[in-house]
């Protein structure tokens, strides 16, 4: 059951991975299915059938999600064996910290009620393990395969082709190279301890996992409580003197199975410890006061927050560049199928899968600290072609619904302003045009204007027509500041 465990867990964690660091666009058609099993974002998306599904492992075959589909706790297993080389049975029982646990969710759903979602996925798994991989891995990802296109090149072939790498949010750098030292340091030293005190996902599970049908369990006729089992359990949840399991912190590793060398512990239907010859059932009390928490633990966390859901060149490279500016906009820019600002602000995890899908580098984490890493849009290095619809495909939460290419170049997102000002055709005599030439939807228009009374020949703008792409913001030659830009729209209509 170990092998068959490890196995499954190194599917999950490369699948999704990878999911993160691919840039081609083929590993979603494969492997996307990973992201929306994970359980914060299925409950968000309110998807009934993987909750169900979720629950139904978990009422079986207890925590098991927590050993074999979430990438963080898989993330944790590495680092723990690494701390496991160093020294071994480096394990020891410890209680529950239950204030601590309970603290944690209950602040948790708080925040996400508060509609403070960027702070509360801090401590989500999915999404703590989609900012360390998009952050920290994909770069390097595709360092290695410009390094290959230009070893490639070198040799005549065009089997690899270079990307840009660039850094797409400094705080979120920081946040995952913090959220990695500090797993790192946990893992090491005390296992699953970000599991059973800080998790949310991994608190409501444990109430779940206390009703399952298979456990791991101790058989005291053959138990020498050699204390063998408890020093290699990961999750410190294994008392060897009183023969007895936290069901709740267990993530069914079966590490324990394997170092018992008596045969003391198995997997299966659950039985209540013998203690002098006797089976000792559990008392009417606790079984009662276990269910009533059960029970309003999981409302709060599983009902509140589903209620609460609902550096490119432009010019072949042949000169250089001065870098364009971050225009100053009133309402943020968000992707068609977000639906609304507010839609996608209650839906996303912050888990950055949208952003490491963007192929147009449009999408960046905010750092707007109520809406920390939530995904918005801006088109200093390129803009949102009509063609393109990863965002939506990918996300796993319903924060940006799947939309096709024909419904896209519908969706007004937002709206392009002038700021005749910074305009070339207006302040020289040079005359430019190229927003009204590339406008894919015709929005916007040459034509004669007076600008400081005097006749000009510049572009103006069609609100009604504007679906927002942000084409002609990315492509105004004018710096550092555009001469035309977007604003969004908090609200999401269609032409």
């Amino acid at each position: 059951m170990r092998k068959v465990r490890i196995i499954l867990a190194w599917v999950f964690l490369l699948g999704i991975t990878w999911l993160f660091l691919d840039f081609t666009g083929t590993a979603h058609a494969w492997l996307g299915w990973m992201a929306k099993l994970q359980f914060l974002p299925a409950v968000l998306a309110l998807n009934v059938g993987v909750i169900v599904g979720l629950v139904a492992i978990t009422l079986v075959l207890g925590r098991i999600y927590c050993s074999v589909i979430c990438p963080l706790g898989i993330l944790q297993d590495v680092f723990a064996w690494f701390g496991k080389k160093a020294k071994k049975n480096r394990y020891t029982y410890s209680k529950a910290k239950s204030w601590l646990r309970y603290a944690m969710l209950v602040v948790f759903v708080l925040l996400m009620i508060l509609g403070l979602g960027g702070i509360a996925t801090l401590i989500a798994p999915y999404s703590a393990f989609g900012r360390i991989a998009q952050s920290l891995l994909q770069p390097l990802w595709m360092w290695g395969n410009n390094l290959l296109a230009m070893m490639a090149e070198r040799a005549d072939s065009y089997a690899f082709y270079s990307v840009d790498v660039w850094m797409k949010s400094l705080p979120v750098l920081i946040i995952a190279v913090v959220t990695v030292v500090v797993l790192f340091v946990l893992a090491w030293r005390g296992g699953r301890t970000y599991c059973n005190t800080i998790c949310p996902v991994g608190t409501v599970l444990g109430f779940l996992s206390r009703f399952s049908l298979l456990k791991i369990r101790i058989d005291e006729d053959k138990c020498i409580k050699c204390g063998l089992c408890a020093k290699n359990c990961k999750a410190s949840c294994i008392d060897f003197k009183s023969m007895k399991v936290d069901y709740s912190r267990c993530v069914d590793c079966f590490d324990c199975i394997g170092k018992c060398k008596k045969g003391a512990i198995s997997y299966g239907p659950y039985r209540a410890n013998r203690v002098n010859g006797a089976n000792k059932p559990n008392k009417p009390n606790e079984t009662a006061e276990g269910r009533r928490e059960f029970l309003t633990t999981s409302a709060i966390a599983l009902g509140t927050i589903a209620l609460e859901a609902q550096a490119k060149k432009v010019d072949g490279g042949l000169a250089e560049i001065e870098d364009k500016q971050v225009p100053q906009r009133s309402t943020k820019i968000v992707p068609p199928g977000a639906l609304s600002i507010k839609n996608l602000e209650d839906h996303c995890t912050g888990c950055q899968l949208c952003v490491s899908k963007c192929p147009n580098d449009v999408l960046r984490p905010s750092t707007d600290l109520m809406h920390l890493m939530q995904p918005e849009m801006s088109f200093e290095r390129g803009y949102c072609r009509p063609e393109c619809t990863a965002c939506g495909d990918v996300c796993p939460t319903g924060a940006i619904h799947p939309i096709t290419k024909e419904e896209k170049t519908a969706i007004r997102i937002g709206h392009a302003v002038l700021v005749r000002k910074n305009c070339i055709a207006v302040t020289t005599d040079d005359g430019c045009g190229l927003c009204a030439t590339k406008c894919p939807t015709g929005a916007v228009m040459l034509t004669t204007v007076e600008y400081e009374g005097k006749s000009v020949y510049a572009p103006v703008v069609d609100e009604e027509k504007c679906i927002g792409c942000g084409t002609c913001e990315h492509l105004c030659p004018a710096r550092p500041f555009a001469a035309i830009y977007v604003e969004g729209h908090e609200v999401h209509s269609e032409n």
